[in-house]
């Protein structure tokens, strides 16, 4: 477990991290896919995760590196954003946007000097900011959801046939869909789950930070997540499940018990050398849609 922090300690540094969010003019889907990917690694604790106490079970990535990187894909995003509300056929906007998400993970790899910090968020944000470009007026996240879910199934005749991804190569090994399946179905884990996670607990009266990390621990429960599996295998994704789900079941992340149950989970994450990547992506995911639903719903 990381060395606590007071919580003074936290909010200083969670308004230095909305320093990093763009500021200069651009689409407001852009806006919000960057900020979503701020307020993601800006929550705080997050098991097994970099957060604002430190590299979680990473020995790579850090606070800044994180905020680096979602400052360099803000282009990519206005870019997919651009594409999604000016191509309407599906087939040749699954093309470009594919080109676009290729070209922003080079531009990411190059910025963290080889460092895979978002590429799954490229995918996951990039489906739905194209998707929600593509109805400007649409707030509910599972019509948005559902368009993304179209536009992963089009085929991309340029996509490489097979990648040197851990991600693709934990699907070939353990027979799991992953991100790829994830999405073309439409994002169930963030409709089905996540959100409902999310609003619950915001219901029942618990704190932002209480509902983002519920949400999560939602996300982690389910999600057969290649990040686990590919560094700790089944048994580990197993142990980091049924770990989420107690801190759950203990009252969520607000409650005393939870809050035991969750720092035993980023023990054990820690322990293991595991990382819920795909989940963090999709909490990522559902933060941009909810944030969306509202600012287009007002």
């Amino acid at each position: 477990m990381n060395a606590p922090d007071t919580m003074d300690t936290l909010t200083a540094r969670q308004a230095g991290a909305h320093r990093c969010l763009p500021t200069q003019p651009a689409t407001p889907l852009a806006d919000g896919a960057v900020a979503a990917l701020i307020d993601e690694a800006m929550l705080t604790p997050k098991p097994g995760l970099v957060d604002l106490r430190g590299r979680g079970a990473h020995s790579d990535m850090d606070w800044s590196l994180m905020c680096h990187s979602a400052r360099v894909l803000h282009p990519t995003f206005d870019a997919l954003a651009q594409a999604g509300g000016t191509i309407p056929d599906m087939l040749t906007l699954r093309v470009r946007i594919g080109q676009i998400g290729r070209l922003g993970e080079a531009t990411m790899l190059e910025a963290t000097g080889g460092i895979n910090t978002h590429r799954g968020a490229i995918w996951a944000l990039g489906l739905l900011v194209t998707a929600a470009a593509q109805v400007p007026g649409a707030a509910c996240p599972a019509d948005i959801a559902r368009r993304a879910g179209a536009l992963a199934r089009c085929p991309d005749g340029f996509a490489p046939v097979r990648t040197d991804n851990k991600g693709e190569a934990a699907c070939r090994r353990y027979g799991v869909g992953g991100a790829r399946a994830q999405a073309q179905a439409g994002f169930p884990s963030v409709i089905g789950s996540a959100l409902p996670q999310l609003r619950a607990s915001r219901q029942q009266g618990n704190s932002e930070i209480t509902a983002r990390l519920d949400c999560l621990l939602a996300l982690i429960a389910q999600l057969d997540d290649t990040c686990v599996l590919s560094r700790g295998g089944t048994d580990a994704l197993a142990a980091i499940q049924d770990g989420a789900a107690q801190v759950l079941r203990a009252g969520g992340a607000g409650t005393t018990s939870g809050k035991r149950a969750l720092r035993t989970l980023d023990e054990l994450m820690v322990g293991l050398h595991v990382s819920p990547g795909g989940a963090a992506d999709l909490l990522a995911a559902t933060l941009f849609l909810d944030r969306l639903q509202h600012e287009r719903s007002n």
